[in-house]
């Protein structure tokens, strides 16, 4: 009687424990069906230059390894969710369909997306972290799939192989792998890892291990007895006493075990397991899976994957076996790979230092192809950066936050802006937003396009309230020329200016050795002369006229006042005979000949009025747009009447020091391609222009286009400097201006529209930090072409009338 109510008892509790295990396997899938959709998916890449190869030297390439056992440690001790019970964390190495790259995933719960992205750039500051919109895939609808699950061929408590006593770096062997694959084909190891239960109690049974082998037992008695419940035990002491079983002297059976098998605990068994347990755990699912055109090539594929596991069988006690599935359980696991399941029926416990055996970031000492990876270095955005200002020019991801990146103040910009980038890589984009941002707050702006691209995209942003404050300068208009002259001023020290740089400008044009002393002397005199009437300035056509036409010069010269002038005329000019005056004439001639032989460029300079006043443009905040497109203009003639306007911006703004510094309005001026429009002068520019508040803005493709003079005046003096992505010489000069948060090697590698940026913030100059540009606005492409006729109309004049206007003055006819 006694024996049958215990047996009774037993069954109705066998019963009970298999009603609640069908029922908690239930209440899982659900669990993990619900887990799945709150699940945040990043992709993670390294700087592949975050140190270089001297750098990497002092850092062992294990110790690099190792800092991927933090991140896990971060994971330890996750709270179980109401819903979603304990989380799980799924990391992933894949090729995906369509393309080569091995892309390194995490998925984690939404609910910490910000503490991951805290663990990982905590330990390793430079690396990259994109949340995923969309899901990767390796799947191709047509194509077949062949997938397994590894397990542990021991028991869990003997280590595998790690990368401490491994020779190679094992993520190198899985990478290369994943290398050898095509883009139609795809490949994923998923790594998924759950909390267990309690890390003292797994502690406490290795050590109890431990102990009963000390004691002399077998491995696996000792596991076995370690290992047991106490319900466990209560049932095992139950059927011993239903079944009437004594129990035998342990220790003679383990003696006989021990003689039977030949088996031996031996130092190098006990120091691995205490190795194996003195380290945190997981409960770990590991999935391979891969697809392709055919069976047999999907599984070749996951043959050499199931290979590359072979390393960590190497020199340990422990090692893994794979588990291919058949055509009816592929698509469970098929299933468990994309909603990232975890499955407690396939099951692993690995510790923190096996796991980053199996995964972990790419280091500097990682060298397979097509691993993806961080293109430049990241930094945190200045401390100081403001929340609002003047001009919203992009912005700036760090660490999971995002902050628009603003010019916050006028003072700031005054000290100008320097841009420099291949082309394609942005810098026109910037440039559209700023000056439309400009536009529209209602402020004074100037550009000079080399291209014609800009101009047409700044003339649609115009409003309409604006449209009476263009001015356009473009000199293909051959019906209505604008005049542009030189040689027109107000004051005296204009004069002088004017002339100094018209020398300038024809040792930018021509090669310095064809110019000379001589040809300045000459060049000089004949400015000067004509320039003597104020009111009826001479014009760059009329020079050869000067040497010509004895009696036209005497017209001019009865207006110098200038006893130096005079003198060249009417003693050094006049004594001067024979081949040396017809070499001269020709010396001289020749040089502005190719201007005034251009019907187009006769009809612009020789105007003797220019058709806009700079310096009342700037002071009233007018809109002025050069359109200089070499296609249309020819490239020497664009170099010269942006040379000529950018000189001539820089006397009008010079004009402003007669006027009170307060009363002095900000106004801005914009240059692509700024190399071809500028002279030395251009150091007085961007040091002096700043308190008469002619603020630059300058861009162009690559440093060897600078003369040094230039170079050195522009990188010390202006106080925001950007790099879009530039060549590797020009990374190597400018790297010491971003230094040390970016390297040349990210200078080189930046995507479009990033730009590395040196920011003027409250007068000072912020440390680098890399920003992506906002995209520029579409315009309102409908009134662009009436406000170039309502321009034409105001600043033009009929052909007719100006080449009957300058074949006077010249005699041309």
């Amino acid at each position: 009687m006694f024996s049958w109510s215990y047996l009774i008892i037993l069954v109705f509790a066998l019963t009970l424990i298999a009603i609640f295990s069908f029922l908690s396997s239930k209440s899982k899938e659900k669990t993990n069906i619900f887990s799945s959709f709150d699940t945040a998916l990043f992709l993670v890449m390294m700087p592949k230059h975050e140190i270089s190869k001297e750098e990497g030297k002092q850092k062992e390439e294990k110790e690099l390894i190792g800092q991927m056992e933090q991140i896990y440690t971060d994971f330890l001790y996750l709270k179980k969710e109401r819903m979603v019970g304990t989380p799980r964390i799924t990391f992933e190495i894949a090729s995906c369909i369509g393309g080569t790259d091995i892309s390194f995933y995490v998925a984690v719960p939404k609910s910490m997306e910000t503490a991951f992205e805290k663990y990982v750039q905590g330990v390793y500051p430079g690396a990259l972290i994109e949340r995923v919109p969309q899901d990767y895939t390796i799947f191709e609808p047509a194509g077949f799939t062949a997938g397994s699950y590894l397990k542990l061929r021991e028991t869990p408590f003997l280590p595998i192989s790690t990368y401490k006593n491994l020779e190679k770096d094992p993520l190198a062997s899985l990478t290369n792998s994943l290398s050898k694959i095509k883009a139609e084909e795809g490949a994923a190891i998923q790594v998924v890892i759950k909390s267990i239960a309690s890390q003292k109690k797994w502690k406490k049974i290795g050590d109890k291990i431990l102990s009963k082998i000390k004691e002399g037992k077998t491995l696996n008695t000792s596991i076995g007895e370690s290992s047991r419940s106490g319900l466990t035990e209560f049932f095992i002491e139950f059927v011993n006493i239903f079944a009437g079983q004594k129990p035998k002297a342990k220790k003679q059976e383990e003696t006989d075990e021990l003689k039977s098998k030949g088996l031996k605990v031996d130092e190098a068994t006990i120091k691995a397991i205490q190795e194996k347990i003195q380290k945190q755990t997981f409960e770990t699912n590991i999935r391979l899976i891969t697809s392709a055109q055919s069976q047999e090539r999907a599984e070749e594929i996951l043959d050499h994957l199931e290979g590359v596991f072979g390393q960590f069988s190497l020199s340990s006690l422990n090692g893994f076996e794979t588990a291919r599935m058949n055509k009816k359980n592929l698509h469970k696991l098929a299933y468990d790979f994309s909603f990232r399941n975890f499955n407690p029926n396939r099951k692993m416990i690995l510790n923190v230092e096996e796991l980053t055996s199996i995964y972990h970031f790419p280091t500097v000492h990682t060298e397979t192809p097509y691993i993806k990876t961080a293109k430049s270095n990241v930094s945190a955005p200045p401390a100081d950066l403001p929340d609002k200002g003047l001009n919203l020019i992009g912005k700036v991801a760090f660490r999971g936050e995002e902050r628009k990146v603003y010019f916050a103040s006028r003072n700031d910009r005054r000290r100008h802006f320097y841009l420099i980038g291949q082309t394609g890589t942005g810098k026109s984009s910037l440039l559209r937003e700023m000056i439309r941002q400009d536009i529209e707050n209602g402020e004074g702006v100037a550009v000079i396009d080399p291209h014609g691209e800009l101009i047409e995209d700044v003339l649609s942003y115009v409003p309409k309230e604006r449209a009476e404050d263009v001015v356009l300068f473009e000199p293909f208009d051959l019906e209505r020329p604008v005049g542009l002259n030189m040689l027109e001023y107000d004051t005296p020290e204009q004069k002088d200016f004017a002339v100094q740089e018209m020398i300038a400008i024809f040792y930018k044009l021509f090669p310095p050795e064809i110019i000379g002393p001589m040809f300045e002397h000459y060049m000089r005199n004949a400015m000067l002369a004509l320039m003597a009437d104020k009111d009826n300035p001479g014009t760059l056509v009329e020079i050869p006229r000067m040497f010509t036409d004895e009696e036209f010069m005497q017209e001019k010269l009865g207006k110098v006042s200038d006893a130096m002038v005079r003198n060249f005329w009417m003693k050094e000019w006049k004594q001067t005979t024979g081949s040396t005056r017809s070499d001269m004439l020709g010396y001289v001639v020749s040089k502005v000949g190719r201007f005034i032989e251009n019907e187009m460029m006769r009809n612009i300079i020789g105007q003797s009025h220019c058709g806009f006043d700079l310096a009342k443009i700037m002071d009233e905040g007018k809109i002025f747009l050069a359109n200089l497109s070499k296609g249309l203009t020819g490239e020497v003639n664009s170099s010269l009447l942006g040379l000529i306007l950018v000189s001539k911006m820089q006397m009008a703004a010079m004009k402003r020091a007669r006027v009170p510094e307060e009363q002095r309005k900000d106004f801005y001026l914009y240059i692509d391609e700024f190399q071809n429009f500028t002279t030395d002068s251009i150091a007085t520019i961007l040091s002096e222009a700043r308190k008469y508040r002619l603020n630059l803005i300058m861009a162009h493709q690559y440093i060897p286009q600078l003369r040094p003079e230039i170079r050195n005046a522009v990188l010390g003096n202006v106080g925001t400097t950007g790099a879009f992505r530039i060549g590797a010489e020009d990374a190597e000069f400018l790297e010491k201006q971003f230094a040390p948060d970016f390297s040349k090697f990210d200078l080189i590698n930046l995507d479009n529209f990033n730009v590395i940026l040196k920011m003027m913030i409250n007068n000072k100059i912020s440390s680098a930090f890399k920003m992506e540009l906002n995209r520029p606005k579409e315009g309102r492409a409908s009134l662009v072409e009436p406000i170039k006729e309502l321009s034409k109309l105001k600043y033009g004049r009929p052909r007719g009338l100006v080449e009957a206007e300058i074949s006077e003055r010249s005699k041309l006819i």
